[in-house]
């Protein structure tokens, strides 16, 4: 797993400038940066040897172990999503020889399976990397190409972002009133905030916002990442245009809705695992989800810092303890960032012992 990831990381820096390197350096270290700061806020001044009670007398394992397969098969319901998209188009590359022409290109089963676990433990090291590595994977070792490959992953974040919206809506309209109560309760509103802006207070307001939309003009024009990998514009299309092929469309938005459904039981089922969670209901725990969900957009391993506010925030807003819900987020969180490390390990070790279909494709 480390292997594809610092081997890409070698390759793509070899031949850039100073300038280049430091920026690319930047792009990885940064959002560990990030991440520690937010963590490193949170966490400052608490008791870690509570951690250690909570772990042995609080929490119960059962429910956290009985999490797992949901976890497992998000992770495996996305790869059969993937080799659905892969399989109706054509998977040789533009630039591959006569001979490698007349071969017929594959996706394996496994294969895509092993891409997937291994691509959630890469972003681990580099967050959003995954999504590269697990195309990589399949080159090396189907001989898919490299740019259909990336673009039938680009259909799949156009229909995972769909469905994020539309539960997302769902949701938080129908738990509406849990903020209503807040606002409430801390005697807060949209008015009374506004109206303690003062002049100073719109201009700043006014100079944050221009600098954050300059910020991520710059970040989505730099993002040269994209232009580092070998991809054509007509590979790019023809994976997006993939699902106009997908044999089995029932079967397709099965995977696409059952990802989520199990992200959302592996995240509900640690709920049962303490006392002060397991109260809280399925509400709290789609809401909590849903935020949750729009936080990991910041760019940070596995969403973390982003991740542990979120779901610490909206845990304080369902009734529980400051300090309980920050024992909650970190357990929780390590716990499912361990699974999805050794998924990745497995998924490493499994490739070594698989043929490669084409061995005249340069390794990665």
């Amino acid at each position: 797993m480390i292997y594809f990831v610092f081997r890409s990381l070698i390759r793509t820096f070899a031949p850039m400038n100073l300038k280049t390197i430091i920026s690319s350096v930047a792009k990885v270290v940064l959002p560990f940066v990030l991440g520690g700061a937010i963590l490193w806020w949170m966490y400052r001044g608490e008791d870690f040897s509570v951690i250690s009670h909570v772990l042995t007398e609080e929490m119960d394992w059962t429910w956290m172990l009985l999490s797992f397969p949901f976890g497992i098969l998000a992770q495996l319901f996305r790869a059969w999503r993937w080799k659905q998209t892969l399989d109706p188009i054509d998977l040789r590359s533009s630039s591959a020889d006569q001979t490698d022409d007349r071969q017929e290109v594959k996706a394996r089963n496994h294969t895509c399976i092993n891409a997937v676990f291994i691509s959630y433990a890469a972003s681990l090291i580099i967050p959003r990397i995954g999504e590269f590595s697990r195309c990589a994977i399949l080159k090396r070792y189907d001989g898919v190409s490299f740019s259909k490959a990336l673009g039938t992953v680009v259909t799949e974040r156009a229909v995972d972002t769909l469905i994020v919206m539309i539960y997302s809506g769902i949701i938080l309209l129908v738990e509406m009133s849990v903020f209503g109560t807040f606002f409430r309760k801390t005697g807060t509103s949209m008015d009374r905030i506004l109206s303690n802006f003062s002049l100073t207070g719109w201009i700043v307001t006014a100079i944050c916002g221009v600098a954050v939309a300059i910020l991520l003009h710059l970040l989505l024009k730099n993002f040269s990442i994209y232009n580092k990998v070998k991809m054509t514009l007509s590979g790019i299309w023809e994976g997006v245009l993939s699902l106009k092929g997908v044999r089995n469309l029932p079967l397709y938005l099965f995977f696409s809705v059952g990802i989520w459904v199990m992200y959302f039981l592996h995240y509900y089922l640690t709920f049962f695992c303490f006392d002060f969670t397991a109260h809280l209901g399925i509400g709290c725990a789609l809401v909590s989800f849903v935020v949750a969900n729009f936080a990991v957009i910041v760019p940070t391993p596995n969403g973390a810092g982003p991740w542990h506010f979120a779901i610490k925030t909206m845990l304080i807003l369902y009734g529980v303890a400051d300090e309980q819900a920050l024992w909650f987020v970190l357990i929780v969180h390590t716990v499912q960032t361990m699974l999805v490390i050794v998924l990745g390990i497995y998924a490493w070790a499994a490739l070594l012992f698989t043929k490669r279909l084409n061995p005249k494709i340069e390794k990665l």
